[in-house]
């Protein structure tokens, strides 16, 4: 696990946002992640990165939004959304590096959505959540397809609110997880111990990520 650094509230428009900064020696990004609607940034994906992305120094910043900070069970709108992560943006940048913006399933499209106009020069999609589960007809594929800057998809293969064969042609790179689902959880058939999948996620991340532009 990745040494936490300090823990910092930040006041935004739709109220007090934390961060949980993980920092990496000599660091050429950030790479900011915000959780998803149903849970935190406890999450075994975002925990797997910012245990292992900061030896590619890469500081990685998990950011909880104002409704979870709150103790609230359910998220806001997307608006609402957007709202907190703009607001933590400057805390972000502060580092004076190049931010990353990312976060799984719900925060993956809150980064595709702002990427251009906060000046992220990069997404990572984790779960992207392509559609509602069995209403593959209300894809949100324009959010993914619109975020105008590099952009990683890491996806489970048996993922019900997208499996990575429903994904369309596009200019993102796009990672599958094996039998994983929307939490990246696999089932025991398949053999795979979870430090194995986290280890592809963290893989692909760190791999993705060594191709970006630093300044």
């Amino acid at each position: 696990m990745g040494l936490v650094s300090r823990i910092e509230i930040i006041e935004t428009a739709a109220g007090d946002a934390r961060v949980t900064w993980y920092p990496a020696e000599r660091a050429r990004l950030v790479l900011a992640l915000s959780h998803g609607a149903g849970g935190g940034i406890e999450a075994r994906d975002l925990q797997g990165i910012a245990g292992v992305l900061p030896q590619e120094r890469i500081t990685v910043a998990l950011v909880e939004q104002p409704w979870r900070v709150a103790g609230k069970k359910l998220a806001p709108a997307p608006k609402t959304l957007d709202v907190g992560w703009r607001g933590v943006w400057p805390a972000l940048q502060k580092p004076g590096l190049p931010v990353v913006a990312g976060g799984r399933s719900a925060g993956a499209r809150v980064a595709c959505r702002t990427a251009q106009e906060l000046g992220a020069v990069g997404v990572l999609a984790l779960s992207f959540p392509l559609h509602p589960p069995g209403r593959p007809e209300k894809s949100r594929a324009d959010e993914l397809l619109g975020a105008g800057v590099p952009t990683l998809v890491v996806q489970g293969g048996n993922d019900p609110f997208g499996k990575p064969g429903e994904f369309p042609e596009g200019g993102y790179e796009l990672v599958e997880v094996p039998y994983g689902d929307h939490g990246f959880g696999v089932p025991k058939r398949a053999g795979m111990a979870e430090a194995e999948v986290v280890g592809i996620i963290t893989d692909a991340v760190a791999g993705w990520a060594r191709g970006l532009r630093e300044c």
